[in-house]
């Protein structure tokens, strides 16, 4: 067959699939619109303390005097979202109006949440695992919550928080609308935009207090639902106060999903008690009409293939499979280029450079968010999916190639929960690309040093997390990994923080591959001065021990909040020396970060602070390895005995830089900025 008729064939079964998809999915489309409710409307059901009011669901009760209270609004019909011929589930967006009031100022919690569950039975009613505290949820369910009280029991971040919850009300990922202007108690009217798209498996919240959505989402969660989503669920959203006067209400409310057709009712869709059931007005009990009416509701179901689908799906298949299979011919015929791509298969994805440029605004100045070894650090937003993520690119496309293929041969491989994750790359115009997860939180330099002054200010609970994460992360480089991997480059601005504070370790633009039994190998000194160890300056040789030193240096940081070389009046001062000054006076815990306020537990932080001198050590054979950090955190071994006096070394040959050239240097290059970034390369 000539190459021309197989493109014609190819372009032919490309477009049949497609309509034959779209059509599929638009006639399967479950959607239903409430611009205001009406007590004539059979198709939800306000349960335990919730009612109806002018057109707006109260969820609590509406009293002046504090109480516990908890109700729901619930959509009657069940709905399928796993298709059980496909295996794939259905995406789905909901829009709705709502608004968290008080006449109590200093009396606000619990908030209120959306969610889908395959229960019904327990919600608003304080039997399930809502009750009174934990806005009225079932026993199981997927929750996107919207929290107006910090509560320590699940690790919320702040009083004033968007999170997503499964089964559980510590949440998976959170989001702080204040950072997008919005104040969730203000009690002005909120619109909130959930999407959930399953090909991308990613949920993203949007809030505005205008009707048009914005173009940034609060909250961004990577997450595969269909595992939640084996049987029909229940949508609704639900509430609970816990000795407050706080009053939630929703206005309006719309669903809809792309793909399947609603799963027949049960028997009793309800199954709550009798006295849950009725829509309330005032204080008298109105049982729910068997009428509704039209200008209070649009509910519209698609009309699914009876007869005809099953034969449908079966060409919509075969023509997939056809256009698969021309795919791979023409793969095949054009298997001539790409090696440099070829090499990198790992990787998740290849990005086309027009969609990274339009997701950066063209990498406009305003989008930069950072600068790593490998080059300048763009905020991007793809309109397409409604993801954000962090896009590096390369200074010089030829000076930075060397460490462009470092990093991504080395972290496309690698899987750690407190690694950035790579979500792909781009090789075009004569530029070096990496895709990753954007962190909310940025950097822990910028969190330590920048944020504070704006009132952010990282707890003691967040810097103990942070201390043990990064250990965590680095006993998998050293360690676990089939190679050993040194990364070079240990510093606050390469830890970031995602929405819960969690570390991520990232930029290993200048990190080394090394066989587990074999030496190290000299090379270029590379890194940043303050977090370099001594015998790497002398020798250039980078081990296990050296990045021990880096992540000493930076749990020194994170618990004395001071840079590791900082001017204090007309003198630089090194951390470690003086943190090991006053050690050796039995004083070391005045070292402590004089913005906590005392609140931190002092057992803690005489450990991490001696932790961070035994990493520190300049005689690298005293320093542990990172698997022994962890045990000495997790209070499985016994800390390490620092002496009083900071050992001193002497090395046969002379120092490439002199201790008097590292201190003047460090004068010079800082100034007051993320650090000084002194490289020696």
């Amino acid at each position: 067959i000539s190459y021309k008729y197989i493109k014609i064939y190819e372009i032919y079964i490309f477009f049949f699939y497609l309509f034959s998809l779209c059509a599929l999915a638009l006639s399967n489309k479950v959607s239903f619109d409430f611009p205001s409710f009406s007590v004539g409307n059979n198709n939800i059901t306000l349960v335990g303390d919730s009612y109806l009011r002018n057109g707006v669901v109260g969820l609590t009760n509406a009293i002046d005097e504090p109480t516990s209270s908890a109700g729901a609004l619930v959509y009657n019909k069940p709905i399928s979202l796993l298709d059980p011929l496909t295996n794939t589930t259905a995406s789905f967006s909901t829009t709705f109006s709502f608004s968290i009031n008080n006449v109590n100022p200093i009396s606000f919690g619990d908030g209120l949440a959306f969610f889908l569950s395959h229960d019904n039975r327990s919600l608003g009613t304080g039997t399930g695992i809502g009750g009174g505290g934990s806005l009225g949820l079932p026993n199981n369910f997927v929750a996107v919550e919207f929290d107006t009280r910090f509560d320590s029991r699940f690790d919320d971040p702040n009083e004033n928080h968007v999170g997503l919850d499964i089964d559980t009300m510590n949440s998976l990922m959170t989001g702080d609308p204040i950072l997008h202007g919005i104040d969730l108690k203000s009690g002005n009217t909120i619109t909130a935009w959930i999407d959930y798209k399953s090909d991308h498996t990613v949920l993203n919240v949007f809030l505005s207090y205008a009707r048009s959505k914005p173009l940034e989402p609060v909250l961004t969660v990577r997450v595969d639902l269909s595992l939640y989503f084996k049987d029909a669920v229940y949508v609704g959203f639900s509430s609970s106060t816990e000795g407050s006067t706080e009053l939630h209400q929703i206005e309006s409310w719309s669903f809809h999903t792309i793909g399947f057709v609603p799963a027949r009712p049960r028997l009793q869709p309800h199954n709550v008690s009798d006295n849950s059931v009725s829509v309330t007005v005032g204080n008298n009990n109105i049982p729910a009409s068997s009428s509704s009416k039209n200008h209070d509701k649009r509910v519209r179901f698609g009309i699914g293939f009876v007869i005809g689908g099953p034969v449908f799906f079966c060409a919509v298949v075969f023509s997939f499979l056809g256009y698969i299979s021309v795919r791979k011919w023409r793969r095949g015929v054009r298997n001539d280029q790409k090696s440099f791509k070829s090499e990198f298969v790992a990787c998740p994805r290849e990005f086309d450079y027009k969609e990274l440029k339009s997701a950066t605004r063209e990498f406009h100045p305003s989008r930069i968010v950072g600068h790593g070894s490998f080059g300048t650090v763009y905020k991007a937003f793809f309109t397409s999916c409604g993801t954000i993520a962090a896009v590096k690119r390369s200074r010089h496309s030829h000076e930075g190639k060397i460490e462009f293929l470092a990093e991504l041969s080395i972290i496309a491989g690698l899987r750690h929960k407190n690694l950035v994750q790579l979500q792909g790359w781009c090789v075009e115009k004569g530029e070096l690309l990496l895709v990753y997860d954007f962190m909310p939180n940025g950097s822990l330099d910028k969190m330590l040093h920048k944020e504070s002054e704006r009132g952010k200010l990282l707890n003691w609970s967040h810097r103990f997390n942070i201390a043990l994460g990064l250990a965590s992360v680095l006993v998998y480089l050293h360690q676990e990994c089939e190679q050993r991997v040194i990364h070079r480059d240990i510093k606050t601005g390469n830890i970031l923080l995602d929405g819960n504070f969690n570390p991520r370790l990232g930029d290993f633009g200048l990190a080394k591959l090394m066989d587990h039994d074999k030496s190290p190998v000299s090379t270029l000194t590379a890194g940043t001065m303050g977090y370099l160890a001594p015998e790497y300056l002398q020798y250039g040789k980078a081990t296990d021990k050296t990045d021990v030193f880096s992540y000493g240096v930076v749990v020194l940081e994170v618990a004395c909040g001071k840079r590791p070389i900082e001017r204090e009046g007309p003198k630089m001062v090194n951390l470690i020396d003086w943190v090991w000054g006053l050690h050796s006076e039995g004083k070391i815990i005045e070292a402590t970060d004089k913005r906590l306020n005392g609140e931190f537990e002092e057992e803690e932080m005489r450990k991490l602070l001696l932790l961070g001198l035994s990493c520190a050590n300049p005689d690298s054979a005293e320093r542990p390895s990172m698997r022994r950090v962890m045990q000495i955190l997790n209070n499985e071994a016994a800390p390490l005995v620092v002496p009083k006096v900071k050992p001193s070394l002497t090395f046969s040959s002379d120092l490439p830089l002199s201790i008097d050239e590292i201190v003047s240097d460090a004068e010079e290059f800082n100034t007051g900025q993320s650090m000084c970034e002194i490289k020696i390369e």
